[in-house]
């Protein structure tokens, strides 16, 4: 690598490049830890990326009719779980409280469910945090933040995350001729970071893969998360609640490489610029279903997003908010709407799931009716 490379590397590459020296390459879970959740250089940690001037553009930023059908939602889940007169709501990686400041704006017509809520945000960025009490101050809410949802503590829960588990660091293999190995991050001959494995074979690993992928041909890579957070939400609902999740990856477990990076709206190297771009892999809804339920709680699910969003009634929604609208917002409300249920290539309709969870005293939740 030259003198000029070596120049205008980021940071978190340079500290990445120390560890690898000093203890070899590491797994590529270690890697996008580092590169999202490193104090100093990582990427949620730094700035604030939603956006149009950020990197990418959730859902709730798309149109406040999502936000605003979630919080219905979190009303009538209330309601089904007896309306207890102290309920938590968390959301897992809210943003910049965009989704949350919707949900509780439209939930107003159920005063009652307000008033028996409390707010927990479970943040690890410094940056989002102060944008989410930005955004909620109008609202005049009290809120309290915490860096894992085992801190938020226990009673009656409806728990939220949007495009949460999508960033959780992902563990990958790779098959070779002789078993699965830890695929990692090293520095190739060339002086660049690059993919690699470990020498050694995970020797069980194939016990614990769904028998239809133990046939998996040669170089296909599976990808796994750790279970403390899917755990953890199963843990809450213990006790009358529910929990929705919203994101993006594939409803059965299946082999393929998923990590990717984005930066400025645009595909990008997820070993280029470590630390400056946001590294997601797809989430494994089959996989978060076992884990979840394992528990204790009941599966509603996975739907599109399209399905979900329809359920709830976002095509009324939609309409109510073109009534007496410029012909350039209503322009605007039907984009939204093609953005949030479309199938097509910059739809989010059909890539999106959506897959619920409740104690069993909680019955079918809204949006999972047959």
């Amino acid at each position: 690598m030259s003198v000029a490379e070596a120049a205008t590397m980021t940071p978190l590459e340079r500290d990445v490049r120390k560890r690898i020296a000093a203890a070899g390459p590491m797994p590529v879970a270690q890697y996008m830890a580092l590169c999202l959740g490193d104090p100093q250089h990582g990427y949620y940690t730094t700035r604030d990326p939603l956006g149009a001037h950020g990197d990418f553009t959730t859902a709730p930023e798309v149109s406040q009719m999502f936000g605003e059908l979630i919080g219905l939602w979190m009303a009538t889940v209330w309601k089904q779980m007896g309306a207890p007169e102290n309920v938590r709501l968390v959301e897992l990686g809210p943003g910049r409280g965009t989704l949350m400041a919707d949900a509780l704006r439209a939930a107003k017509v159920v005063p009652e469910f307000l008033a028996a809520a409390v707010l927990h945000l479970v943040e690890t960025s410094p940056v989002l945090q102060a944008q989410q009490e930005k955004t909620l101050a109008p609202l005049n809410v009290s809120a309290l933040w915490h860096t894992t949802l085992a801190d938020v503590p226990g009673g009656p829960s409806i728990i939220i995350a949007n495009e949460f588990f999508d960033a959780l660091p992902v563990q990958q293999a790779v098959k070779k001729a002789d078993g699965w190995h830890m695929r990692t991050v090293a520095i190739g001959d060339d002086g660049a970071l690059t993919f690699s494995h470990e020498r050694t074979s995970l020797k069980t690993f194939e016990c614990t893969l769904p028998a239809r992928l133990r046939s998996a041909r040669e170089d296909e890579i599976f990808e796994w998360r750790s279970d403390t957070a899917a755990l953890e939400l199963g843990r809450h609902l213990r006790e009358p609640g529910a929990a929705l999740v919203i994101d993006y990856g594939h409803i059965e477990s299946a082999t393929g490489d998923t990590l990717q990076a984005v930066g400025r709206h645009s595909f990008a190297d997820p070993l280029s610029t470590p630390g400056d771009v946001d590294l997601t892999a797809h989430v494994d809804f089959e996989w978060l279903a076992d884990q979840v339920e394992c528990m204790g709680a009941t599966v509603h699910g996975p739907v599109t997003q399209a399905h979900f969003l329809g359920k709830l009634g976002i095509d009324a929604r939609a309409k109510t908010l073109r009534k007496g609208a410029t012909p350039s917002k209503a322009a605007e409300i039907d984009a939204a709407l093609d953005r949030l249920t479309g199938h097509g290539r910059t739809g989010m309709g059909s890539l999106f799931k959506v897959i619920g969870f409740a104690h069993k005293s909680v019955g079918t939740l809204p949006g999972f009716e047959p």
